[in-house]
């Protein structure tokens, strides 16, 4: 069977949700991070194997302009890590994809940079997608400040003073990426050379996530050195729990929705990890006084979480005001129980009671409590994508098959000109994703293949018009425009979770599901929209440092909340 079905060996079916809830859009779009998310599988990797991170090569000048080289080692491996930074004109910094400048580019290459490997890379990484690495390079990333965070920053520890943390909490960042390529773009090393020849990072965007961790470690170094050149006789250090408060922003837009339509065996395999750790959780979280005592303070830590997130946008703040709302009322409403049987009687509560996203913030909190009953399950997060075509099959098992997985599609009234009213195409600048207007707008001639739902209508019409008892093959040589949809029909027939539920050429579609779905699987759980289209977000806050490793093992990071004191000393 296609997907990941360990959790019928388990005998877990009672415990997992059915399809028609877990993949609708508008729910995917409410998930949070989880223990098994891409930014805490790896840092519970790299304080376990005690990775030893250090600044090699330093080459900066009084603005902290120049190179860093990081060297890595790990129980199996030596990396280096190269950082260019520069002076940029903020009259042309730009989080936009086709922005040709950044405040600083680097990439993770395998091995020990010498000065040979150094100008090579200074000729190529600053350019990004214009320039061209090689294949021991295995991410290419940029990123630029954020100037006013940044500067307030340094001037604060200049002075000799710690920054304000309501201050800091409104935007959470000094530095946020606005890209991190990997998998063999631009000439890098390809996936199946990175789970071949580096282990460590063989989990799905494992990569790309620890060069994020490392753009917020040199953002914080960087605001310790330009504050002690600025003052040197009055700076101090940014303190370790002020810095660990401190994340690395991201700039996210359409270009990572479509990977979520085009990889629909990866994504029903991360959403039936996740299920399947909360089915386990569902059948065997023993309910004691230590585990209530546990979740009473994440769900407190939760809610303070929520209401510490600053956001311009309206309808987010909305959002997370209702989600505290309920869940404080699912705490009055668990705290009033003589007894909780499980945690089923609990989620069965916020189903009952409560908007998805508090749902999902529940079952995220229960994701927390048991770690020893889920974290096996991080290493079955990657699969062998194959979509195969079964010539022998009979059209009418083929219909049947639609019929049976695709209701959903079949659902939808595509007569209604609004169903069809949005295309997606590439631009031409980038070849990043963009939306137009079917029937106001040209371009839909260039239109990219995401209509699923559409798809599926035109193959099952033309299916129910063909001879039933006639193979698949038949059919597919005398419509080849259906090859492709019909091989992906008869592979997701076999998955549990299968497709994202949802109309992408809808009138009304919101792809920011789309990316706050794939983001909380990288780890991300502070959204600051910035239309319909494109959101920034806040990675690493809380998270461990660098002068952590070798000294904790924590993994209570979630839910990130401000320090309890804003005055520290150095």
């Amino acid at each position: 069977m296609a997907g990941w079905p360990q959790h019928e060996a388990e005998g877990l079916d009672a415990y997992m949700r059915p399809a028609s809830v877990v993949m609708d859009l508008s729910r995917l779009g409410t998930l949070y991070p989880y223990p098994l998310s891409f930014m805490r599988s790896l840092t519970r990797r790299l304080l376990r194997e005690k990775w030893d991170i250090q600044r090699a090569q330093v080459s900066l000048d009084d603005n902290g302009y120049g190179h860093v080289i990081y060297e890595i080692k790990t129980p199996s491996a030596f990396y280096s890590y190269v950082i260019f930074a520069k002076y940029l004109d903020p009259d042309i910094r730009s989080d936009r994809v086709i922005a040709e400048d950044w405040d600083m580019t680097v990439t993770l290459c395998e091995g020990r940079v010498d000065n040979d490997r150094l100008e090579f890379l200074r000729a190529n990484v600053p350019l990004q997608e214009k320039g061209r690495v090689d294949t021991r390079c295995i991410v290419l990333s940029r990123a630029n400040k954020s100037s006013r965070n940044f500067e307030y920053v340094v001037g604060r520890l200049a002075e000799g003073k710690q920054p304000d943390l309501d201050v800091m909490a409104k935007v959470g960042y000094l530095y946020r990426t606005t890209a991190v390529y990997g998998s063999g773009k631009f000439g890098m090393a390809d996936w199946d050379k990175v789970c071949s020849e580096y282990s460590d990072f063989a989990r799905p965007f494992s990569a790309e996530m620890f060069s994020c961790f490392l753009i917020r470690d040199f953002s914080l170094f960087k605001a310790d050195y330009v504050a002690k050149r600025r003052s040197p006789q009055t700076a101090v250090s940014m303190a370790d729990d002020v810095k660990r408060y401190v994340g690395i922003g991201n700039a996210t837009g359409l270009g990572m929705a479509p990977y979520l339509i085009n990889h629909p065996l990866l994504i029903n395999n991360w959403i039936e990890v996740r299920e399947t750790a909360l089915a386990r959780i569902k059948r065997s979280g023993q309910v004691t006084q230590e585990t209530l005592g546990d979740f009473d303070c994440l769900a407190q830590k939760a809610c303070q979480h929520l209401q510490e997130i600053a956001t311009d946008n309206r309808e987010q703040n909305i959002i997370n005001a209702n989600a505290r709302e309920e869940m404080l009322s699912c705490l009055e409403w668990f705290k009033a129980r003589d007894g909780l049987r499980d945690w089923a009687e609990l989620t069965a509560h916020a189903e009952a009671n409560c908007q998805p996203e508090t749902q999902e913030l529940l079952n995220a909190i229960l994701l927390e409590l048991y770690p020893d009953l889920i974290l096996d399950l991080e290493d079955s997060l990657n699969v062998d994508e194959r979509y195969e075509l079964k010539p022998n099959m009979r059209c009418a098992e083929v219909t049947s098959l639609i019929e049976a997985h695709y209701d959903w599609a079949l659902e939808i009234d595509f007569s209604d000109e609004n169903c069809l009213s949005t295309f997606w195409y590439a631009s031409e600048e980038k070849r990043e994703p963009r939306l137009g207007k079917r029937f106001e707008e040209p371009g839909a001639e260039k239109e990219i293949y995401l209509g699923i739902a559409h798809s599926v209508r035109c193959a099952y019409d033309d299916l129910k018009a063909f001879d039933a008892d006639q193979s698949i093959a038949r059919f597919v040589l005398k419509h080849p425009k259906h090859r492709y949809m019909i091989r992906r029909i008869q592979t997701m027939s076999q998955t549990r979770y299968g497709e994202i539920r949802a109309n992408v050429l809808d009138a009304d579609i919101l792809p920011i599901h789309l990316l706050r779905c794939k983001l909380s699987f990288f780890g991300v759980g502070k959204f600051d929209p910035r239309s319909r289209l494109w959101v920034r977000n806040t990675m690493f806050q809380g998270a461990p440092l660098i002068s952590d490793i070798g000294r904790t093992t924590s993994d209570h990071w979630c839910f990130p909340i401000k320090p309890d004191s804003d005055d520290r000393a150095a």
